[in-house]
């Protein structure tokens, strides 16, 4: 619908104008043209979509807005273009106009829908392998951590977002940025030596359990023991100053917990480029030189900060952010100002990017706010170039806390999605038993890892990001309500009908729909025809897909996408179980037939577009 909506807004505008030319030529000349304020239909009666700018255009024209509304009806009745497009308009409450599309013309949409790999998105306009990329920063787990539930989120939402940006035609750089330089590991090299030399100068000498262990204690230490931190932090000065024994016992670190981290991401099929804060170490000095440059740079406690503007602390005072530590050192915020110089720098002194999207938890975004303002300030940030915080909550237990083991861990991650698959399994066995079904080893296997990685994804990604939301096996799972189970099951079902009906046509899909399962190209009817209600609202519902997708490119909601395909399957529903489809006459069968087909593809594109497989059967 969003390409009609372009049309119909460019129409009513020129409308507008040439009904009120002395208020065009004023609102122009003021730098605000007028606004037909078009907007989808609030209710299907009201038809596809309404314009109520002739409500704010009574007071200057000091006329009623059902005059002015009827001026603008003349003007478009008048419009050939417009006649083409629509059904004549109606005016309605106080000056609004109901705008209806044209019957013939929803029908050819979707019959052009059918040969389009892109099922009617269209590309960017900043796109192609010319446009300057965007930086999508997800993910990004510690090294010598195991990766747990807190980083489920910050993985799924970035993939889903980057998915849907390189749908779009966007250039995207996925970007890991881990935590791989620091304090921590002159704790955990310190520690290492004394405990486990080994681990220090042979690969693997430990496993990634027993070094998360190690790290722990590390930790204790360093908390407790004034003579472990002072060694701690020495080792951190020799790591940072290129000392080889301590750069090779870090790179055996790194090597370790890099392979686990990409066991995970293959699992999830989630693609990524790492570039660590250890990438940045060369550029920290910069950054401190660029800003006292600037002037931005004050010297408080021996520390070198700068104090932000509108933040200030409990005593009322502007927060500084420290950009140089007393003893010389650096911290987080040096090293992420860094990588947003690096990342908007042209190359090839950078990455060049016109867009960055950080997706972390709620729970650092005054840290970002504070790194975005100095970022900002120092001049780092391009005309026209986005930087954005994509924040989310936390996953909590059905007791709302913090998600935990019952001993009080975090839950790993593997763990969480080796269960999921397991009850996928145990549930899928039951019902082939009560119904008696004999399905081979691999069907099961790949049913219940495709259905138990998907309900993980949907669960995390149908809730808005910035909520907390309470993770529930048993909700996720479910065969009904807005599950991915309901969704793949909905195009199980349409290939079932495919399969009682013949081939429903199909072809490639671009970007999220690699897993559609293209099948060869049907012959459909030249003129599709519908003619029941029920017809009609899935027609509306499935050109809805553009302008859905544009939403979640703006507003970086993942959960827009997915209340649109659970809305989708619902309708499909209702069409299917009231109105004929193999059964129907020959020429409705066919236009029938076409709308499953487009359906089927566009919650295949849709549930790619959320890094989720699909299946033929379940």
């Amino acid at each position: 619908m969003l390409r009609f909506a372009q049309a119909l807004d460019t129409q009513l505008r020129t409308a507008m104008e040439r009904a009120f030319p002395a208020a065009a030529a004023e609102a122009i000349a003021a730098g605000r043209p007028l606004d037909p304020k078009l907007a989808p239909a609030s209710k299907p009666e009201f038809g596809d979509f309404q314009a109520n700018g002739a409500l704010a255009l009574a007071k200057p024209l000091k006329q009623a807005p059902r005059q002015i509304a009827a001026a603008l009806l003349a003007e478009l009745e008048a419009d050939a273009a417009f006649g083409a497009l629509c059904l004549p308009p109606q005016i309605a409450g106080p000056g609004f106009l109901n705008l209806t599309l044209r019957p013939e013309v929803l029908a050819a949409e979707v019959q052009g829908r059918l040969g389009d790999p892109r099922l009617g998105v269209p590309l960017a306009a900043a796109s192609g392998s010319g446009a300057a990329p965007v930086i999508v920063d997800f993910s990004s787990p510690n090294i010598a951590k195991e990766m747990h539930v807190g980083h489920l989120r910050s993985t799924i939402i970035g993939d889903a977002l980057a998915r849907v940006l390189e749908f779009r035609g966007q250039p995207v750089l996925r970007l890991n940025h881990v935590g791989d330089w620091g304090t921590q590991f002159g704790m955990l090299i310190t520690h290492l030596k004394q405990v486990a030399p080994a681990a220090l100068d042979t690969a693997d000498a430990v496993d990634l359990g027993d070094l998360v262990a190690f790290y722990r204690q590390a930790k204790q230490r360093f908390d407790a023991d004034e003579d472990f931190q002072h060694t701690a932090r020495q080792e951190v000065v020799r790591l940072q100053a290129g000392d080889p024994v301590s750069l090779k016992a870090w790179g055996l670190l790194c090597d370790q917990s890099r392979r686990e981290f990409e066991q995970l991401y293959e699992r999830l099929d989630i693609r990524l480029n790492e570039r660590g804060e250890s990438f940045y170490n060369p550029y920290l000095e910069a950054v401190v030189a660029d800003l006292e440059a600037a002037g931005l740079l004050v010297v408080d406690a021996g520390a070198k900060c700068v104090f932000l503007e509108g933040m200030q602390g409990k005593d009322g005072n502007p927060l500084p952010l420290i950009v140089q530590k007393s003893d010389g050192g650096f911290n987080y915020a040096t090293t992420d100002l860094a990588a947003i110089r690096y990342r908007f720098a042209a190359p090839p002194a950078g990455d060049g990017a016109r867009w960055v999207i950080y997706v972390t938890d709620a729970g650092q975004a005054n840290h970002f706010a504070g790194v975005f303002q100095v970022a900002r300030r120092a001049g780092w940030i391009p005309a026209g170039a986005r930087l954005e915080h994509v924040p989310f909550g936390l996953v909590q237990g059905d007791d709302g806390k913090k998600l935990k083991t019952r001993s009080g861990d975090t839950v790993r991650l593997k763990d969480l999605l080796d269960e999921a698959v397991e009850r996928c399994e145990a549930d899928l066995r039951r019902r082939l038993a009560e119904e008696e079904r004999q399905e081979d080893e691999e069907f099961v296997q790949q049913v219940a890892t495709t259905v138990g990685l998907a309900a993980v994804k949907y669960a995390d990604l149908s809730t808005n990001r910035i909520t907390n939301y309470q993770f529930s096996f048993d909700r996720m799972l479910a065969l009904q309500g807005n599950t991915a189970p309901y969704l793949l099951y909905a195009v199980v079902r349409i290939a079932g009908i495919a399969r009682k009906g013949g081939d429903l046509g199909g072809g490639d899909r671009a970007g999220g729909a690699e897993a559609a399962g293209a099948e060869p190209q049907a012959a459909f009817p030249e003129a599709l025809q519908f003619s029941e209600p029920q017809e009609w609202a899935l027609v509306r519902e499935l050109l809805k897909l553009d302008t859905v997708i544009a939403e979640v490119e703006q507003e970086l909601l993942p959960n827009r996408l997915c209340s649109y395909l659970f809305e989708l399957s619902q309708v499909f529903n209702r069409f299917y179980d009231q109105v004929p489809v193999l059964k129907a006459e020959p020429a409705a069968r066919a236009s029938r037939l076409a709308l499953c087909r487009l359906t089927a593809d566009t919650l295949k594109l849709g549930l790619g577009l959320l890094g989720i497989a699909t299946l033929e059967r379940m």
